[in-house]
């Protein structure tokens, strides 16, 4: 294992702010603000906190909520370069053959990745979901073992796939509390909500073929804030939702499965949202992709790479104000990291520690590509050295 060096920087970030000591699910009885549906979850995005819960844990069918990390793993080969907005996207006759819901790809139809994303994120499109499995991962079932490798990286346990669509099979599973994690990931990306966040567009928009998309997610247009995340339903799951809305700053999701009718899931995550807003507030730290520190690097071309967070950070409180003293941030390096090193590699970690606990922790990554050096890169330095030692 490789050794870490620590670097504590402390500093007061806040006085006066408040801490919440303990979990509002145990403020507050779990039948106090959803009912009807099998389970539920509340937390805040950048603290990951958990608000409120309800049979989290139980391992339900999440039928087409499956699209979250299908468009999680879309975002990440984005961000990581291996895949643009405006590449076109083949459709095979697998893709096409798609049931449920579709945006009706035909067999060798292209579209951009963007246009596929708005199929995927506003229609649901079974088929556009399952072209983009094709072109990330070669194949569907390529693509699916991708999708439980990053639930298994995630530490989510209640998770497992079978495919990219969330079409009913047997095996085929995952959990509010898992469901929750992916979109707090999903969101690290910030441009997917201009995706989820749309009520209706258009794709084919200059053709004969011109068709009308119209978001399954009615809180996007009837709820404040809201934008995103994405529906479900089955006969087996009956109505499901991972929900997120934004408000003062402050970012929540909320989760629900098994509501016997969308107007009853739309209900039951409006309370959570209710409850959130009018409890608890955020305190916004660091953006994404924010510098930090230096990390040291052995044998690549560049000797040091910055590492950023890998996502937003806040503080939540309570809006009861609790007093707290200092808030110190702590950032750990990793050592003897050798290239070469890719962007949005682990580079080391912060964390923000309250009386000595750690209140929240999040990695930091490299902000780029650190290829290793030649042998003659790696010369001259070594000869630079003897120099100056030989002075």
């Amino acid at each position: 294992m490789k050794r870490i060096i620590s670097l504590s920087v402390i500093f007061f970030l806040f006085t006066g702010l408040g801490i919440p000591s303990a979990l509002a699910a145990e403020k507050q009885s779990t039948t106090d603000i959803v009912s009807n549906v099998k389970s539920a979850i509340l937390i805040e995005r950048d603290t990951g906190k958990i608000l409120y819960e309800k049979n989290s844990q139980e391992e339900l069918p999440p039928a087409s909520m499956t699209k979250i990390m299908t468009m999680l793993l879309i975002m990440e080969a984005i961000d990581h370069g291996k895949l643009s907005w405006n590449e076109k996207i083949r459709t095979s006759e697998y893709a096409a053959s798609m049931g449920g819901s579709q945006i009706f790809l035909e067999p060798g139809e292209e579209m951009t990745t963007k246009q596929m994303l708005m199929g995927i994120a506003i229609g649901s499109g079974n088929d556009a979901a399952v072209a983009m499995a094709e072109r990330i991962a070669g194949s569907e079932d390529a693509f699916v073992d991708m999708m439980n490798q990053k639930a298994k990286q995630l530490g989510l346990k209640h998770t497992f796939f079978k495919n990219t669509t969330g079409l009913p099979v047997s095996g085929h599973f995952s959990s509010a509390y898992d469901m929750a994690i992916m979109a707090k990931e999903l969101l690290k990306y910030e441009d997917i909500t201009k995706f989820t966040g749309m009520y209706e567009g258009y794709l084919r928009e200059n053709t004969d073929k011109k068709f009308w998309l119209v978001n399954t997610n009615k809180l996007v247009r009837f709820y404040p804030g809201v934008d995103g995340l994405k529906t479900g339903f089955t006969a087996e799951a009956k109505y499901c939702l991972t929900a997120t809305a934004q408000k003062n700053g402050m970012r929540v999701i909320a989760v629900v499965f098994g509501a016997p009718t969308s107007k009853e899931r739309n209900a039951q995550v409006t309370k959570m949202l209710n409850f959130a807003f009018s409890q608890y507030q955020t305190h916004p730290m660091f953006k994404r992709n924010q510098p930090i520190a230096k990390a040291s690097i052995s044998k690549g071309k560049e000797k040091s790479v910055e590492a950023v967070t890998s996502e937003p950070l806040s503080l939540l409180t309570d809006k009861k104000g609790e007093k707290t003293d200092t808030v110190k941030k702590k950032i750990i390096l990793k050592k003897n990291l050798n290239a070469p090193i890719h962007k949005g590699d682990k580079v080391g970690t912060i964390k923000l520690i309250k009386d000595g606990k750690v209140i929240l922790e999040s990695p930091l990554v490299a902000n780029k590509d650190v290829k290793e050096a030649s042998w003659w890169t790696l010369y001259k330095r070594s000869f630079g050295m003897f120099t100056k030692a030989g002075k």
